[in-house]
């Protein structure tokens, strides 16, 4: 029974889809790419008459609106992948934000009660009932606890919505079959890889439904950031974190939106705004974790005296991560861009295998040169990094460039930092802002600092290793056929014989790098 009104819920959702479809038009959205000429008859047939005076990207939008927060998400998703998208409808999708109505209090707090089983005025001081922001995924209270020391702490109450995971997976469900469909009857289909979409859609939806991995990646960063002075990323109340609770330090900012404000309180804004290129940059290349999520609502200005002009970051449910391959090739490809050295991009792209190995390197050299040229030495309020990527993506089609799934979220983020800079000051230079600080990155990646960390962290497994290369090279040895024993074992003894020398050099290098350590420091605190 169970089963039988499971899959009518899940009809009638999928009526109610095709429905908001058919009512906002999308149907020639979708069937411009179709190659069934019975579709499109179909479709005259059944929708004559009706209006689409609206430009697709809108009613595009607002069907998404009017389908839920899930697919609310899923359309800020989609906006991230220009490389599969037209501009129009890229551009209408960014458009989509988190303001959707708050869910009744009473539900909030029978969640917070069942998370930690106990009545809610026995875990705060204080709670105020109306939320201070409510999102696709979850909402905010302001709340105020007692912490293990006896404080009165101020906090920031995350609820999540009652019942979506069910609903999501439904939803999902849904897409994956639709997605199917796309892939089959469009002549697109490949190239769009809608399957593709939903699946990445669907990673990140189940990180943001875990409060516990917001939570865990709010203190990476706050760890990250902390000698930087240049951001503020609350502190987490692990006692009172939940898969659907989660409570935090509440902070104190000016939205950034609110630019005339900040010029009233004093703030310098082209500080800010070349802050918020080096917070970006060195996430990126430094960590390798970066915050995915940075438009205007979820960032804040400080005017605390003590903490004055800094960042406030807020929702953590989408971070991005980056490997030391990703980091490496990304370093390259910006500082050749800088240096305006195409064709060491070209070459970059065909040595990652992101291109096929028989293109011709001067013709992407040349291919890259006219989208990029035209933007160097302008300042931002010139400059649309949208539209130079939009070009870049196009390129790629034609060199049938692989789209990198682990930059999709880099990508997204960088359009943020984009919209940022431009509204705080447009005669920013991005290209020289970044510049420095990357050839440093690089200079820190291959110098002899690099190389002696490395030792220092590899020397323990090397001389762990040694003293087994014998017995790893007797067993190698004795599995080939027709060897000549009797160099097997004089090479055997010889091994033996500088196994021990070996073994000192090793301990002799760590003792030695030690001693540095250890000389340094005790320079330091005898000048201090």
């Amino acid at each position: 029974m169970g089963w039988l009104t499971g899959s009518l819920g899940r009809v009638a959702r999928g009526i109610a889809i095709v429905w908001t479809v058919l009512r906002h038009g999308l149907d020639e959205l979708v069937l411009t790419s179709f190659n069934r000429p019975t579709l499109h008859l179909l479709a005259r047939v059944l929708f004559f008459g009706r209006r689409t005076d609206a430009p697709r990207g809108q009613r595009l939008r607002e069907a998404l609106e009017q389908l839920g927060p899930i697919f609310v998400k899923f359309g800020q998703v989609l906006s991230t992948r220009r490389d599969l998208l037209p501009a129009d409808i890229a551009d209408e999708l960014a458009r989509l934000q988190d303001r959707v109505p708050p869910f009744p209090s009473e539900i909030a707090i029978a969640s917070i009660e069942r998370a930690f089983k106990r009545p809610l005025n026995e875990i705060f001081v204080s709670f105020e009932h109306t939320p201070v922001a409510s999102a696709s995924i979850a909402q905010v209270h302001f709340a105020t606890l007692r912490d293990s020391s006896g404080r009165l702490r101020d906090v920031a109450v995350k609820v999540l919505r009652p019942n979506m995971l069910p609903a999501i997976d439904k939803d999902l469900s849904l897409m994956r079959m639709m997605a199917g469909w796309v892939e089959w009857l469009s002549a697109d289909g490949k190239r769009l890889k809608p399957r593709e979409v939903v699946a990445e859609f669907d990673k990140y939806l189940h990180d943001e439904l875990d409060l516990i991995h917001e939570a865990a990646s709010a203190a990476q960063l706050r760890r990250n950031m902390a000698g930087l002075d240049l951001v503020l990323i609350p502190e987490m109340f692990w006692d009172y974190c939940h898969t659907d609770v989660m409570v935090m330090e509440r902070m104190r900012g000016v939205p950034i939106s609110q630019v005339q404000r900040l010029r009233d309180a004093g703030v310098d804004i082209r500080k800010l705004a070349r802050d918020g290129v080096t917070l970006f940059f060195t996430q990126v290349f430094r960590d390798g974790f970066f915050h995915a999520d940075m438009h205007p609502g979820n960032i804040q200005v400080s005017l605390d005296p003590a903490t004055f002009g800094r960042y406030i970051s807020l929702d953590f449910g989408i971070v991005g991560t980056l490997t030391e391959v990703d980091k490496d090739y990304l370093a390259q490809n910006f500082i050749a861009f800088f240096r305006r050295d195409y064709k060491r991009v070209a070459q970059l792209h065909i040595e990652s295998g992101w291109v096929p190995t028989n293109t011709r390197v001067d013709e992407l050299e040349s291919a890259i040169r006219t989208v990029c040229e035209p933007y160097f030495d302008r300042p931002l309020k010139e400059i649309s990094l949208g539209m130079v990527l939009l070009r870049l993506f196009q390129t790629s089609r034609r060199f049938h460039v692989e789209i990198q799934p682990q930059l999709v979220l880099l990508q997204k983020t960088l359009l943020n930092i984009e919209g940022l800079g431009r509204e705080l000051d447009p005669e920013l230079d991005l290209w020289r802002t970044a510049k420095p600080f990357l050839e440093k990155w690089m200079q820190d990646q291959v110098g002899p600092q690099r190389l002696l960390e490395q030792f220092k962290a590899e020397a323990p497994r090397y001389a762990q290793l040694l003293p087994e290369l014998p017995r790893l090279l007797h067993d190698y040895l004795s599995r080939t056929h027709g060897g000549d024993q009797r160099a097997l074992l004089e090479l055997l003894r010889e091994q033996k014989r500088t196994n021990k020398l070996l073994q000192s050099l090793v301990y002799g290098g760590m003792g030695f790098v030690l001693g540095l350590v250890v000389m340094v420091f005790v320079v330091r605190m005898t000048v201090h």
